[in-house]
């Protein structure tokens, strides 16, 4: 069972440490803060490593190196905008030009901050600014296509539509969908994704993009999978194959096809699924990451149906079934 006044004395100790980052709170009424009770300062000692490991990745490092040299053009900028009437050379031996600690900490504070965003796709995938169709973080929507097939499109996904007199074709970018598709025998249905292709005429099946591996699951008709510089698969209903990574082949398997795509009906189904697998299902529903701190939780099994759209009833019960504690963050939760 977890501890209420444990969880908001550490996002209290979040809180300030980002406001006493950005200089929005004085370092001194932190250090009260923390002065209050040896809890009150354990808080903050987690807090502190908490926002350091988020802030050690490549791209926080990179996107503070971005932030000091943006925040270094912007103030050149406001310095001639303020000194207009002096002479160029008077201008520039009047600036000093070395980023300043408060831009350095600023920078790398936004670092931790881009890291938590970049990471958990909370405006959606970048694909889907040049894609036809996108949903963001935990958005679902169905696409009717111009030959009366239709799409169901689930969280963060992008996908173009490309048809012609000789094909209809599909490219999935990001995310996942299930295309429900309208028969028609001179145009086969294509969804290339990841350099491979799923080719059907009329039937229903599922595409999901995961970094470089595809899964597809049929629920209804044939369909043919192609991998890069392999070999046409034949699934049928009620199989699944995968492709992508280090050259992996599609192999036809058994699938629980309700399981895979309860998704459709607005749930998440798990049977004995390690809580480190279901945190990372969980991560693609919402603005944000939910991470397991604990290697000795990760294993932990998880089973049950819970409701998409109610991602807290499910923290609350994966809590009080499971010896974890659930610390909300902004675009991170931790189960620890």
């Amino acid at each position: 069972m977890s501890d209420p006044n444990a969880s908001t004395l550490d996002e209290e100790a979040l809180d300030w440490l980002v406001r006493v980052s950005f200089g929005t709170a004085s370092p001194a009424g932190f250090a009260a803060w923390r002065a209050r009770s040896p809890a009150h300062e354990q808080a903050a000692r987690a807090a502190e490593a908490l926002w350091r490991d988020i802030g050690h990745t490549a791209t926080a490092a990179e996107f503070a190196r971005h932030e000091v040299a943006r925040h270094e053009v912007a103030r050149h900028q406001a310095a001639r905008s303020r000194l207009p009437h002096l002479p160029a050379g008077a201008m520039r031996r009047g600036i000093d030009r070395r980023p300043g600690r408060r831009a350095v900490m600023t920078g790398a504070v936004a670092a931790s901050a881009a890291a938590l965003v970049a990471s958990s796709g909370v405006f959606g995938p970048l694909a889907g600014l040049t894609a036809d169709h996108a949903t963001r973080p935990g958005e679902r929507r169905e696409v009717v296509l111009p030959d009366g097939s239709r799409v169901m499109l689930n969280t963060a996904t992008a996908l173009s539509v490309r048809f012609s007199g000789a094909e209809r074709r599909i490219v999935l970018t990001a995310g996942e969908a299930f295309f429900a598709v309208a028969r028609d025998p001179d145009r086969p249905f294509v969804v290339a994704a990841r350099g491979g292709e799923t080719r059907a005429v009329g039937t229903a099946f599922a595409v999901r993009t995961d970094g470089d591996e595809v899964q597809v699951t049929v629920s209804e008709g044939i369909v043919e999978v192609t991998a890069a510089a392999g070999r046409p698969v034949r699934l049928i209903a009620g199989q699944g194959a995968g492709y992508g990574g280090a050259g992996r082949q599609p192999v036809p398997q058994r699938v629980n096809e309700a399981v895979a795509t309860a998704w459709r009906r607005g749930k998440l189904i798990f049977n004995q699924r390690p809580l480190v697998e279901v945190a990372a299902e969980m991560s693609r529903y919402r603005p944000g990451r939910v991470v397991v701190a604990n290697q000795d939780l990760e294993r932990l099994p998880v089973t049950g149906v819970f409701e998409l759209d109610d991602q807290e009833s499910m923290l609350r019960a994966i809590e009080q079934a499971l010896p974890v504690r659930v610390l909300r963050l902004p675009l991170l939760t931790v189960l620890r």
